[in-house]
């Protein structure tokens, strides 16, 4: 049986999510997620969408990101 895994491009707007993990194998990507507070166990909402991307909330910040970015997001 496989588990079907989601990412912030599923996420429906004001949800809360816990971030399950960085499906990632860019280091640098993984670290300014990081510098951002996007790592496991946190907690992440998408605020908006738009064509290219959506802005998110994570520890009482709002962060505009692209959609490879949303997609490498685990929730």
């Amino acid at each position: 049986m496989k588990v079907m895994s989601l990412n912030l491009l599923d996420a429906n707007l004001g949800e809360e999510y816990k971030i399950k993990g960085i499906l990632t194998e860019d280091e640098e990507l993984d670290s300014f997620l990081f510098s951002l507070g996007c790592y496991s166990g946190e907690p992440i909402t998408v605020v908006s969408r738009f064509k290219s991307g959506c802005v998110v909330s994570i520890k009482d910040a709002r962060y505009n990101i692209d959609n490879d970015l949303a997609g490498a997001i685990a929730i």
